[in-house]
């Protein structure tokens, strides 16, 4: 199967999934056949912050177009805050679209957590990972926390790289949500914080919607 990727939102996780897909399609000894198409992180934000869920499901839908084009066979949003239109872009688009919505909540469900914590974008954070899982208590940041953390992330995800400061902005609210709330895990609800943690050898527990993304992409490819 061809792969089409629409990634450069940000380019530190567009970074991320290419290198796991590659990982994880040598680790098959399996041919990785993938396109990616660039989408602008300006213009993804401005539409996340006005809920312009339209306009931003025809950039994508332009998008899946050049892929469709190249090849693909599947599309994927390399950005959980571009999901925000999901279920717009999933009627335009001239491709099926590998939802990590739909793929993080089964995750859930077969971890059997009930209780968690989230850091990522404003829009993701105050929805509660888009109100999508039910099952579960999502957890945000309040207050200052959570300008704090968006503005990191944000600052972050534009840059394709983590300071000192933003890394410590995500851990300190981080710690405080699992000791102040019970929470059994911090969400990472944003691809880009794949720059700050590995859930392999994270101090903190997380889960990485990434690598669960990764996982159904892969699935899918060689089924």
């Amino acid at each position: 199967m061809h792969i089409g990727l629409i990634g450069g939102i940000g380019p530190a996780a567009t970074d991320s999934y290419y290198r796991r897909l590659i990982t994880a399609f040598a680790a098959r000894q399996a041919e990785l056949v993938m396109t990616i198409a660039h989408a602008d992180t300006p213009t993804l934000v401005k539409n996340l912050s006005g809920n312009n869920r339209a306009a931003q499901a025809a950039i994508f839908a332009g998008l899946t177009k050049r892929l469709v084009l190249a090849g693909a066979d599947c599309v994927v949003v390399t950005s959980i805050g571009g999901h925000f239109c999901v279920d717009d872009f999933e009627a335009v688009s001239p491709l099926p679209v590998v939802n990590m919505i739909v793929e993080v909540g089964q995750a859930l469900k077969q971890r059997g957590l009930k209780r968690i914590g989230i850091l990522g974008t404003r829009t993701v954070m105050e929805s509660r990972f888009y109100g999508a899982l039910q099952f579960v208590e999502i957890i945000p940041p309040t207050g200052q926390d959570l300008d704090d953390v968006h503005e990191a992330y944000i600052a972050m995800a534009a840059s394709g790289a983590v300071t000192g400061a933003q890394r410590a902005v995500f851990n300190a609210v981080g710690r405080r949500l699992l000791r102040d709330h019970d929470a059994q895990a911090i969400m990472l609800g944003g691809t880009d914080l794949a720059l700050v943690y590995d859930e392999a050898t994270s101090e903190i527990p997380v889960i990485d919607c990434v690598s669960i993304h990764v996982d159904a992409i892969v699935r899918l490819a060689l089924s």
